[in-house]
This record gives structure tokens, sequence and C-alpha cells, in this order.
């Protein structure tokens, strides 16, 4: 072997090769075992420095020589899978030796090819195939050492594809030859899939590193192609199982090119708003990823590294769905009205790459309610991942595990550790103690310690950590003013070190406001409009609209114990703060009376905020015009005052019970909208919520799809109709559609409560008849049911 090396490595001293030479070093590359690969590098480095430096002198020169003989083809690409093993398989293996080997020498020789690439105007020349897997090659091992994205020779390369391939109108040919659902495979070029695929690829690894030497921003670059990037996807979504391979790789390095900026960049939400800039074309998108990454054949083809296109291709999907969750309230949004859950489940168990799986359990805790992470049973797999990667990252020499930093991973826990099942569980695994190990090298941390401080075993944990309420104390002096001291204030709260003794006092004379508005900043604009709204009627109201500094938490009950009542701005994003989780605690815990309205399409309240607006009637502002969400606001607020007789008993209960209790509580006591007065404008929903909290829960699964106008025909021909002939109808729908024998006494509770609707929609409309009787005017549409009647 050593003699045929050393022949070999003589010959490479010029460029042209007999084909003995070519097919010796082809079948050399061929035939060596990935296990021995280290070895061989190591005892052959010389004559690999050489054969690689020729390869890239090659492609330099004129390539027509030699670019449709066989055996310069079959050893480039022999060469090209042996550099690809070279980058993925030996972690263990000096970066810089492999940069040696890589990497081309000089930049004459880059711009010598892209020379060649441009004066190319055959689409099927071999030489886009053999330069697209150098090219490849070079983005792969960037993408996986990111510190030699620096280095002016990749930079280089960049920067000349960016101006002379991807910001040109041959790039935009190409993707809207992508934009038709029926594609012929001829479009797919050795010349296309240069453009297409390297290029993309090529750029998104270099931006990724994020470095600042490009001569295109991020604006430019998505504003460029966004709509022809959302248009191929929404497409090509609906028929992932006729994807060719080569639409595959177009398709993933594109998506490359986008999650660049708008998963891995400081300013995403910025870029995600360029390139969605409507919650329609968001959710329209949303739904076309999880088409995509619904199709199970792709799940199969996973590796355990970043390498083919299978793989790349779910890692995008899954990135940009964590990075799109905060954008337009998307989160409600998938977990309501998509099947992701479905899909990540098995996916976040049996991928056998790493970052797959750590996405996927990432969007689940993020996307399931308290109850369904329960229900679904993945709190105890998700937590032992977590903290297995966490545990990894923590003892490797550069803070992370499989690329993942750290500091990554515990900004994904810091939504996770706001469910109640995953606090339990950290609870009863100890990790608590691991956590504050890494306070001070990560800040971040005190705000998971924040969220999980509201479990009662946690609590006790921290507080018997000496070393941490000593930090605790010390921060709180020394941040005052900080968001770190906010952070402090909120953990010692709900220790109970600051507020036990105020709980002890009673609401005196001295109440200063109405109301007091609790929301999350988040929702900031519509609560100002709300603020102005009950000002401009005369309440006295309470709101934070600059964020209070200092001690934060005595100032927020001080505002909860001067007011009369609590106005809860329910969202996703109100849910997951402490802060209003910590203000709306307290406030149940003093007795103020507390009205939840709703002001996120899709959401619905679930864990610790179900639990304390549970059986309240609520005012839905997604579903009516403000001004008559406000009507039904401002009769709510000077309705009178029903005592609960339940009350007590529900405020007796040690917070560490809500986890164990939340089912029975979902089951019994029920958020229920605020309807209003005309029984026609009831959609199904409506119906089912008026049912339910009438508590006639077979009439709610009897008439399911049941409207306001199908409940009054039905009370019509209850009324008039032949009463023996309706009830047998009515029994056989009973039987048929619930397997249970029909309610007389739901039915009879029914008709009296239907009646007492039409009595009250008819009184509103005679009102209106009198009002327009002096101008003879016709009665508005809102009140034809008075016809009817």
């Amino acid at each position: 072997m050593e003699e045929n090396i050393e022949d070999l490595f003589a010959a490479l001293t010029t460029t042209t090769l007999s084909d003995d030479i070519l097919s010796k070093i082809s079948n050399l590359l061929q035939e060596l075992d990935v296990q021995f690969l280290l070895k061989f590098i190591s005892e052959n480095f010389d004559f690999l420095f050489k054969l690689e430096h020729w390869a890239w002198k090659m492609l330099s020169e004129n390539t027509y020589q030699w670019i449709n003989q066989f055996k310069y083809l079959k050893l480039f690409h022999n060469l090209a899978s042996f550099n690809k093993n070279l980058i993925f398989t030996l972690d263990t293996m000096d970066p810089d030796k492999k940069v040696s080997l890589l990497f081309p020498e000089t930049t004459d020789l880059i711009n010598s090819i892209f020379e060649q690439i441009q004066k190319s105007t055959d689409e099927h020349d071999p030489y886009f195939i053999i330069i697209s897997l150098w090219f490849d090659n070079l983005s792969y091992f960037i993408h996986e050492h990111t510190q030699f994205a620096l280095v002016p020779i990749i930079t280089d390369i960049n920067y000349s594809i960016a101006c002379k391939f991807m910001m040109t109108d041959q790039y935009k040919f190409y993707l809207t030859q992508l934009q038709t659902s029926q594609i012929s495979q001829s479009i797919f070029t050795y010349k296309q899939l240069f453009y297409m695929k390297t290029c993309s690829l090529s750029i998104s690894s270099y931006c990724f590193c994020k470095n600042q030497n490009f001569p295109y921003t991020g604006d430019e670059i998505l504003r460029y192609f966004a709509k022809d990037y959302l248009n191929i996807i929404y497409i090509h979504s609906f028929s992932v199982q006729l994807w060719s391979k080569e639409l595959l790789g177009c398709i993933t390095y594109i998506m490359s090119l986008v999650n660049v900026y708008c998963c891995w960049d400081g300013d995403k939400a910025k870029y995600i708003a360029i390139l969605l800039p409507s919650e329609e074309i968001s959710h329209e998108h949303i739904q076309s990823l999880i088409h995509i990454i619904g199709y199970k054949p792709l799940h199969q083809k996973i590796q355990t590294q970043r390498f083919n296109d299978e793989t790349i291709l779910i890692d995008n999907i899954l990135s940009f769905l964590l990075a799109i969750l905060h954008t337009y309230d998307s989160i409600s949004f998938i977990r309501f009205e998509t099947n992701l859950l479905e899909i990540l489940l098995p996916l976040a168990e049996t991928s056998v790459y790493d970052r797959i799986s750590l996405s996927a359990y990432g969007l689940l805790g993020e996307i399931v309610c308290d109850e369904h992470l329960k229900q679904v049973k993945i709190t105890d797999n998700l937590c032992e991942y977590f903290f297995y990667m966490l545990e990894q990252a923590w003892n490797h020499p550069k803070q992370k595990s499989q690329r993942v930093l750290i500091s990554q991973l515990l900004r994904g826990f810091v939504s996770l550790a706001k469910n109640d099942a995953i606090q339990q569980k950290v609870a009863d695994t100890k990790k608590v103690s691991f956590l504050i190990e890494m306070c001070d090298q990560y800040p971040i941390v005190y705000d998971i310690l924040w969220a999980l401080s509201f479990n009662h075993d946690i609590q006790q944990q921290l507080r018997s950590n000496q070393k941490l309420m000593l930090r605790l104390t010390h921060l709180k002096q020394e941040l005052h003013q900080e968001p770190m001291g906010k952070i402090t204030y909120g953990i010692l709260w709900n220790l109970k070190s600051m507020y036990e003794d105020r709980e002890l006092t009673e609401k005196n004379d001295e109440t200063m406001f109405d109301i007091m508005i609790s929301y999350s900043h988040k929702d900031k604009l519509f609560c100002k409009q709300l603020y102005d709204e009950l000002i401009k009627i005369g309440y006295r109201v309470w709101i934070d609209f600059d964020q209070i500094h200092g001690n934060v938490m005595d100032a927020m009950a001080q505002a909860i114990e001067k007011s009369n009542i609590i106005l809860i701005c329910m969202s996703e994003q109100y849910r997951r703060s402490n802060y209003c989780r910590a203000e709306a605690n307290y406030a149940f815990r003093r007795r103020t009376r507390i009205i939840p309205i709703l002001l996120q399409e899709h959401y619905q309240p679930d864990g610790w905020l179900l639990f304390l607006v549970g059986q309240l009637l609520y005012v839905d502002f997604t579903k009516y015009e403000f001004s008559e969400a406000m009507k039904m606001l401002i009769k709510e607020i000077k309705a009178p005052v029903l005592q609960d007789d339940n009350l007590q008993q529900i405020e007796s209960r040690d917070e560490r019970n809500i986890l164990t209790s939340n089912s029975s509580i979902h089951q019994s006591r029920s958020i229920l909208p605020i309807l209003s007065d005309n029984i026609l404008e009831w959609t199904p929903t409506d119906i089912q919520h008026w049912l339910i909290g009438h508590n006639l829960i077979q009439m709610s699964r009897l008439l399911s799809d049941y409207n306001g106008s199908s409940l009054i025909n039905l009370n019509k021909y209850l009324t008039n109709g032949e009463s023996q002939q309706i009830l047998k109808l009515l029994q056989e729908d009973s039987l048929r559609r619930t397997n249970q024998s029909l309610s007389l006494i739901e039915l009879a509770r029914l008709q009296n409560l239907v009646d007492e609707q039409q009595k009250i929609l008819e009184t509103k409309c005679s009102k209106i008849r009198t009002k327009n009787k002096i101008n003879d005017r016709l009665i508005p549409s809102s009140c034809n049911f008075c016809q009817i009647i």
C-alpha cells in the first residue's frame, strides 16, 4: 500500500493523469473503510493534501479537456464522498487540518471557477455537478464549524455567489419554474440545481455564522424572493408524495436561506414580518409547512447528522415553527387549528438526529396545554431529554451539546418551565439544584426559577438552598431598578417571604380605583384603547403602561388592594407571563372580583389561568366589534355580585393540589362567554357554551351542529307540531347520536330557556319598533326575529 501511495503521490505532479492512475486513486478512496478513515488520513496526509489541491487546480483550468471522461468524473465523485465523510465522521480530527485539505489555496482559483460557470451556456454541463459537490462540502463544513466563515477565501466565495448567481434574473427565472404544481423533470438541469441548491446552501451556511461582510442585507434578500418562496411552498405542500429528489433539494436549500434570517438572526421578528406580512399569510404558511412535515416517509430518512436533504428539511421546518410561535399569536392557532401535535409526538421520540428531537420536544412544550401535557404522557420524556442535553452541554468544554449551546437550551426551557406538569416533574427529579449551580454563569436561569417557583414542592427546595436565598437578597438590593431585580422580587414573592403579612390586611374604605387592568405588555395597544374607553365612561382605572420599576411586586399588590374589580386580559402571552400569574394569583387570594376578557382569537384558557377564572363569564373581544363588546363588559361590571358558595372551598386548597385536581376543575368549572341578546346571531359554538353552561349536557351532544336559527326552529316544532311524532323523532336522533334515551327533563328545560331568550329579543325589537315608528322606518335586520314570532 505504501509503495502504491508513493507512486500515486509522484503522479500528482502533473495535471493530466493516466487512466491507470485515475482508477487506482479512485478505487483507493472508494474502498476505504470509514472506521479507518482517521488512521488513513494520519498516515497519508501529504498525499491527500496534494490530491485535494490538484483537484481544485483541475476545477479551475480548462475543464473541457477532461470533463466528459468517465474516469475523471468517477475520481471526483469518490473524492467528494471522501470529503463529506471527513466533515461529518471525524469529530476528533483537528478542524484546522480539515481546512488545509478542503479549502482552496488562492482566490485566483475561485475566480477562475466562477468565470467558467458564467461562460457555460450548456444547461447539462457535467461541470455543474462536480463543482456543486465541492461547494456543497464547503457549506457543510462551515455550518459545522462556524468560526471558519471568517476565513477570507470563504468570504470571497460567498460574496461572488451572491452577486453573480443568487441576486440575478437567472436565479429568479429558476424560482419561477418551480411555481407550478405539474413540474416537468426536464427543468432540473445541472445548471438549475447549481443555482437553486448549491448557491442557496452556500449563502445560508455563510450567513448562519452572522458574518457582516456581505453585499446584501437580510431585508433585500427576503424581499427579493419571499413571494416566490411562499408560492413554491404552498403549491407543493399538497403533493409531497410526488416530490422528486431534485425538487426536494431545491425546496430544502431555499428554505435554509429563509431560515437564516427568520430563525437565527437577532432581528428575526422583523424578517418574519417581511416574509409573512399578515396573520392570514402566516397561518397559511404554517399549514403548508405542517402538510410537508406530516409526510411520514420523510421521517424514515432522517440521519444522525445534518447531511441529507430530508434531515435538513425537517430541521428547517421545526426551526421555523419555533421562531414563528410568538409572531401573530401563532401558538393558539397551531394548537387548535392544526394537527401538528400528532405529528410531533412520534417524531420527537423516534428521530435519530438529536436536534430534531430537541426541536420537536420544544414545540410540544410550547403548543401543548397543561391538560394535554399530562394526558399524552410526554412530560417525562420531555424533561429527561432536556436535562440529558443540558448536562451534556454543561460538561462539554465548549458548553454545547449536538451543536446546541447551553444558552439556546435554557432559552427553550423558559417557556417549558411555565407548565404545571413540567414544574412537578422537575420537582420530583430534584433538578432544581443543578439549575441553581448554573445561575451565576447563565442569568437566564433566574427567569426559569421564577416560573418553577409557583410549584409548592419547588418552593421548598428553593428555600432550603441558603446560598440561593442569600444571592437573591443581594440581587434584590443590587439590581433594584434592573430587569433582574424584577425577577428576583418575583421569586421572593412566590417564596412567600414578601406577602404573607399583606394577606392579613383587609380592603378598607380608601379604595382608589374601580377597576384594575391586568394584561401582558404584548397586548398594550388594545389595553390602552380599553383604558381610554373606561375612563371616558367615568371609571377610575389603574393600569401599568410604563412597566413599574423597583419593587414591582409591592406596587402590584397595592394596586390590587385598592381596586374593586380586576379585568384579566386573557391571551397566550398572559398565561405565559410569570408577573401576570403572580398578579392574578394575588387578586384571587384577596377575593377581588375578577372579570376575564378574551383578546386572542383561538385562545382557550388552561392550566393556572383556567383554575382562577373557571365558571366566570368572559367578554369575547375577538368575536364582537369593540363597541359591542364594551357594552357587554359594562353590563358585566354593573351586574350585582353573586356570592360563590364554593369560593371558600376553592381558596382553601393548597396550590400544590392545582396540578392533580386540574382535570376535575376543567370538567366542573368551565369558562363561559357572554353572548349577544340576539339568539339569531349565535353560532354552533355559542350554542354549545350556552347549553353546557345551563348543564344541558345531553342536549349539547344532540344539538352539536345547531346555531341560533336552528334552535328557534326546533322550539317552533316542539311548541306547534305533533308532540308524539316529534318526541319519537327526537328519541331516534338521541339514540343514534348520543347512544342514550332522550331526557325529557333536559328537553323541558331547553324549551323554557329558549322561550326566555325569545322574550328578551322580542322586548328589544319592540323598543326599536316604537322608536322608529315615527319615521315609518323598517325594522332593522338584526330584529328580523320579531317577524318570526
